[in-house]
């Protein structure tokens, strides 16, 4: 064990011993969340960010060595303690390599989508606020009305409002990040897989967004998830019966 590791810190609520470098690291962290550094911006000297986080040089020092394993802080002999530009993560590579127009990846997205946003359903039912019941309910409705009149660009952006609602109302960063990042991978589908068409019937799409909102509104999680389940695969198929069609023109569109 080093003297750094030996620095009295904080004990937590039930009275247990925390290193001082463990918590000059959760210090450092929210000090580069709470002020907004970005990769690669550049942190005070190791000095100014001791007295930033309130303790001794000498933990800060450990503190940093013990981030920059983790690959959250670089440090650059003669240009200091910088934010870590991230490596992308093999998920992110996926994104990649997806191919909209492919249906074996079309499926893999859509039943990937079906347990995320069933899920996010679920909970935004629990833990919806007013504003943002209100929100998704509004979201439901410019569905509906951009379906009556036959708007496809006007119902793919309430769509899209209504399932971002729906993510962020689940009360979690990774539902509303995971779900955005998913469905960026189904506008390329619109655009590439189905160059530009709607897949299926608008109405159908829009009275299940007024069926999920009326269940998240009324705190009711197992029918949000049910619809939402229900609602997913409606798409999946339609997207599936669209993309054949245009692949195989006058083809047989069943898959």
């Amino acid at each position: 064990m080093t003297r750094s590791e030996k620095v009295s810190a904080p004990t937590s609520a039930g009275g247990v011993y925390r290193p001082g470098y463990e918590v000059a690291a959760e210090r450092i962290l929210e000090y580069v969340v709470g002020t907004g550094l970005q990769p690669g911006a550049r942190l005070p000297t190791e000095k100014e960010l001791a007295d930033e986080v309130g303790m001794s040089r000498t933990v800060v020092r450990e503190a940093v060595k013990i981030l920059s394993a983790l690959g959250r802080l670089s440090v650059r002999k003669g240009r200091g303690i910088h934010v870590a530009e991230p490596e992308q993560p093999s998920w992110q590579r996926s994104l990649t390599n997806f191919l909209p127009a492919d249906l074996r990846q079309v499926d893999e997205l859509f039943e990937f989508r079906r347990h995320l946003e069933t899920s996010a359903a679920g909970q935004a039912a629990r833990r919806a606020t007013p504003a943002q019941v209100k929100a998704v309910r509004e979201a439901a409705r410019r569905s509906t009305l951009a379906a009556e009149q036959d708007d496809v660009d006007g119902f793919t952006a309430a769509d899209e409002a209504f399932h971002a609602g729906i993510a962020d109302a689940a009360a979690n960063m990774f539902f509303a990040s995971t779900v955005d990042a998913v469905r960026r991978l189904q506008r390329q589908v619109m655009v590439i897989g189905l160059a530009g068409v709607a897949g299926g019937s608008l109405l159908v799409a829009a009275a299940q967004h007024e069926a999920i909102a009326a269940a998240i509104a009324s705190g009711e999680p197992s029918s949000a998830e049910g619809l939402m389940a229900e609602h997913i695969c409606m798409t999946a198929r339609q997207f599936q019966r669209e993309i054949w069609r245009h692949v195989l023109p006058g083809g047989d569109t069943e898959s």
